[in-house]
């Protein structure tokens, strides 16, 4: 969650600042899909990067080894929802200056609920209870996020720039 936020103030930041988020809007293409793929990049190098040392962050921490598994999968669903989340209150705060704690305000009460379930999941594996109930929660809220955020980020963006 926090290395995500840190990351979300400059996602679109430095194409507002040059001008080229508005040629990505006026483009022939989907900015949908443009913005989509923005939002892809920027988890493949905050998100990925935390999903693929997680067993490593696990056995430092000294989790129960039948929780790692559990640990990078929740990790894999509910890093993306919190990129497609955050993308939408970077696009919402891209035209104000120092909007970090603005972006803060708005984005993490969206975030808890990914928290919750993902920290669940991991502690219900750890324990040897049953952990899909979670896991599924975050798999629908990828799939919800997928289906909904890139809409909600063109629109924040316009909105934005206007």
């Amino acid at each position: 969650l926090l290395s995500t936020l840190l990351a979300l103030e400059h996602l679109f930041k430095t194409d507002y600042d040059d001008g080229s988020l508005e040629q990505l809007l006026l483009s022939p293409h989907p900015s949908t899909a443009l913005l989509l793929a923005k939002v892809v990049a920027h988890w493949l190098i905050t998100g990925l990067i935390l999903v693929l040392v997680s067993p490593l962050l696990g056995m430092l921490l000294h989790l129960p080894s039948q929780a790692y598994g559990v640990l990078a999968l929740s990790l894999l669903l509910g890093t993306p929802t919190l990129s497609l989340i955050g993308a939408i209150g970077a696009g919402l705060t891209v035209g104000i200056t120092n909007s970090g704690l603005l972006l803060s305000l708005l984005i993490i009460p969206l975030y808890i609920p990914v928290l919750i379930f993902g920290a669940s999941a991991v502690h219900a594996a750890a324990v040897g209870l049953p952990h899909t109930g979670q896991l599924y929660f975050l798999a629908a809220a990828l799939v919800f996020a997928l289906c909904l955020a890139p809409f909600a980020i063109a629109a924040a963006i316009k909105v934005s720039l206007q």
